[in-house]
């Protein structure tokens, strides 16, 4: 009974000291949050406790006792220090020691903020806002001055966070990848466009990798994606069965260069919205109901036929949306031939279109930048600020179960897949975090 209890009586006694203090506030007619507010107050009292704690275990004696006389080091006063916190600045009293041996370690020698204003800053950054944006949130928010050295030099420390990111190894198989870019501008002497290249990786046990961020130069190229995919497949990626991208002109080619076995599947929803590029508006919504027929098709030659049916209905009026579709048929047809599990999570590259999203909001608060390195910075705090809850993850796991089965079915005698935990372990999904 009393381990059941002991929580509880905590959670009470918490309760109880906040009404408390929250009484003891009204009273004396202090504000809540703000400079001399209630929350202010509580975080230097208990900054200034932990610092003393930490003087007594240096010196070895508490504060007036007798063991301490002529130890050879004694208290020496305090110095009064400014800290900037999550709740705005708070004014401390750090105590000293004659021997000046202190190094406190709650707030330590020359540290001026808590670590959770970093966290703060990295966030604001995430989300797209330059330097002189976040100093001018922390006056209005905290009313705290924190100038853009310092801003710029606590995202700097980020750089090597997001090269061994960069870097680090890669599962050895990847059930699927799909593959886009995003256009960024640059002032390089004039503003300019320039690519990023973003690939996410699917694991064997249902999770999203992203893999990486690379810069490119120009437009968006076979030839650069010929790099990247490379570099992926020595960081450790042997093989990947099903690799899912636009209709850029020669990656197919590029792709199983790299892979020779790897699927390459163009992305239908790709193809579908290039088809109505090709038609007048009002004919778009007719041209998707004849279209479904055949990306929804059992086989490819019912595909075919579906598709025949189209030409024979469309292609005098619209001849270049048939060559479209007959230029694109290699790559469109893969995902016929596999279980309608593989279809759902294939037929699109909705799961990096929505990466991009995240990512073309922070490009389009920042609207341009400096450098390369500076845009590349920006992406990876907005890669790190994903899912902070989990709650992704645990989705992106359970819409991948029932495709991961289907895949370790299609692809047996194929490839060597690494037998995915999840399917047998139905807990994890529920319970992940």
């Amino acid at each position: 009974m009393s381990e059941t209890m002991g929580p509880m009586a905590t959670e009470v006694d918490q309760q109880e000291l906040a009404q408390q203090l929250l009484s003891q506030a009204k009273e004396q007619g202090l504000e809540l949050v703000g400079p001399g507010g209630l929350l202010n107050k509580l975080t230097k009292n208990v900054l200034e406790t932990a610092l003393e704690a930490e003087m007594d275990e240096h010196l070895g004696y508490g504060k007036h006792e007798v063991a301490g006389r002529g130890s050879g080091n004694s208290r020496n006063g305090t110095r009064t220090k400014t800290v900037l916190t999550e709740i705005g600045p708070v004014e401390i009293d750090v105590p000293r020691d004659t021997g000046s041996t202190f190094d406190p370690q709650t707030v330590k020698k020359r540290q001026r903020r808590l670590t959770g204003v970093d966290e703060i800053v990295l966030s604001l950054s995430a989300k797209g806002l330059t330097t002189g944006e976040i100093a001018a949130h922390f006056a209005d928010v905290f009313g705290a001055k924190v100038s853009k050295d310092t801003i710029s030099r606590i995202t700097e420390k980020i750089v090597g966070e997001m090269s061994e990111w960069q870097n680090r190894p890669l599962d050895r198989v990847l059930p699927a990848m799909f593959i886009d870019a995003i256009h960024v501008k640059v002032r390089d002497g004039q503003v300019t466009n320039r690519p990023i290249y973003v690939a996410i990786g699917v694991t064997t046990n249902g999770e999203r990798d992203i893999l990486g961020l690379w810069a490119g130069d120009g437009g968006e190229g076979a030839k650069f994606w010929l790099a990247v995919l490379t570099e992926i497949k020595n960081r450790g990626v042997e093989d990947v069965c099903i690799i899912v991208c636009d209709g850029l002109k020669g990656l197919p080619e590029a792709i199983n260069t790299v892979w020779p076995l790897a699927v390459v599947q163009t992305c239908i929803v790709h193809l579908v919205r290039n088809t109505f590029r090709y038609a007048s508006r009002k004919s778009w919504t007719e041209m998707a109901r004849d279209l479904r027929p055949v990306y929804t098709a059992p086989s490819e030659t019912a595909a075919k036929e579906r598709l025949g049916e189209f030409a024979g209905k469309w292609g005098k009026q619209y001849p270049a949306i048939i060559r479209l579709w007959d230029n694109a048929w290699s790559e469109f047809v893969p995902f016929l031939d596999y279980d309608v599990e593989i279809r759902r999570v294939i037929c699109s590259t909705n799961a990096i279109e929505s990466l991009n999203a995240r990512y073309r909001r922070a490009v389009r608060a920042r609207g341009h930048f400096p450098t390369i390195p500076a845009a590349l910075k920006c992406l990876y705090l907005a890669t790190r600020a994903l899912d902070p809850t989990g709650r992704s993850r645990a989705r992106w796991i359970a819409r991948w179960k029932p495709a991961l089965n289907a895949f370790a079915i299609s692809f047996e005698g194929k490839r060597t897949l690494p037998a995915p935990t999840l399917l047998c372990e139905p807990g994890l999904v529920e319970t992940g975090s």
